[in-house]
């Protein structure tokens, strides 16, 4: 026999030929030498080598454990001390009774959806997020959810949790925003046969979700082919020079024949128009020879307007000369004067001649 001492704290498991036999408890203990004594301390899981199935045989060491068991389609989530610690799978847990109270809340998981009694602080948790399925919808995006392949309900912005389970979920998001669709490089023929190249654009809103996403495949795709067609169909109708001019009411064009196809994807068109006219090398050489010319002309016309109008005036002018005298004198002193700033030094010869010859120029004889 041999004597072993159990302190305060803890507990002696006794093994003979490794076989679990017995659990001892605070105080002194004679036992076979062939037996050998495991001391643990009465803190925290219970971990034992073996099964422990084995060892809930004992009733005795049974009573000195929590014993916690979780089915298949549960999960249990311990606190110690009201605060979360670890999460629980399906099996079988044993905690030693101590000086730690310990609480246990088990959850059905084959439900799809994840309870309000559980604290959602919980579910970010880095143990609790393989357990989940998260779902996150921006204030600018709808979602519709699909349970096992049906619709069940529509779902607005906020944070979803669903379990981990043999039920397949599928959440489709949709962004409601305005958003800019572009149709480039359409390689068009007008009526007159000239080859164009057009980049077009829309701005369009998603205003049915479910009209989008469940009576709609690829609903953006549709809306391009659409919006393709429609411009394919408008400028094919117009000459070059139609097209030119009418530019600006491609956009009304565009929204008025494609509305109710639009609406019919769960989309509303906002604006469009033609961003760009790209010409071939010959027409657009062409049209620059068509400007060129027109800009002569009418900087022809506007020079001969001109010319037409300076001789209207000096013809007025002259007409008004003839019949006021002193008007005459007064423009002849008007050109004198124009030609002394020009002359810094006058010679005079021929006496009273020169005198008398200026004397004239700067008099008006009055005549009725």
């Amino acid at each position: 026999m041999k004597r072993v001492r159990i302190r305060k704290g803890t507990v002696g498991l006794v093994y003979r030929k490794k076989e679990y036999k017995k659990v001892l408890t605070e105080g002194t203990y004679w036992i076979s030498a062939f037996e050998q004594v495991l001391a643990l301390e009465r803190n925290g899981a219970f971990t034992p080598e073996e099964e422990l199935a084995i060892y809930l045989q004992d009733e005795g060491l049974k009573n000195l454990l929590d014993i916690v068991e979780v089915k298949d389609g549960e999960l249990s989530f311990m606190y110690e001390n009201g605060i979360f610690k670890t999460v629980l799978s399906a099996g079988i847990y044993a905690w030693w009774k101590g000086y730690t109270p310990l609480s246990f809340q088990t959850v059905n998981t084959r439900e799809m959806e994840v309870s309000d009694q559980l604290d959602k602080n919980i579910l970010s948790r880095t143990n609790v997020l393989p357990y989940l399925r998260v779902y996150q919808v921006e204030s600018y995006e709808k979602a519709l959810l699909f349970v096992d392949g049906r619709f069940k309900s529509e779902l607005e912005a906020g944070t979803y949790h669903f379990w981990k389970n043999a039920t397949p979920i599928q959440v489709y998001k949709v962004d409601t925003r305005q958003q800019k669709f572009e149709v480039s490089g359409q390689e068009i023929l007008s009526k007159d046969k000239a080859a164009l190249r057009v980049n077009f654009f829309a701005l369009y809103q998603v205003t049915d979700v479910k009209k989008a996403i469940m009576e709609n495949k690829d609903f953006e795709k549709q809306l391009y082919i659409l919006l393709q067609l429609a411009l394919r169909e408008y400028l094919g109708s117009l000459t070059l020079d139609e097209i030119l001019e009418k530019k600006e009411r491609v956009s009304s064009s565009i929204l008025e024949n494609t509305k109710e196809r639009v609406a019919a994807l769960g989309v509303k068109l906002l604006d469009s128009g033609i961003r760009d006219i790209i010409l071939p090398g010959d027409v657009k050489e062409i049209m620059n020879q068509v400007l060129i010319a027109q800009k002569q002309a009418q900087a022809n016309i506007i020079t001969r307007r001109e010319e037409t109008a300076s001789t209207r005036s000096l013809l007025n002018t002259a007409k008004l000369m003839e019949e006021n005298e002193m008007l005459f004198k007064l423009k002849e002193m008007e050109y004198v004067e124009k030609i002394s700033e020009k002359i810094n030094n006058i010679s005079l010869s021929g006496g009273s001649q020169v005198v008398n010859q200026l004397k004239e120029i700067f008099t008006v004889n009055s005549k009725q």
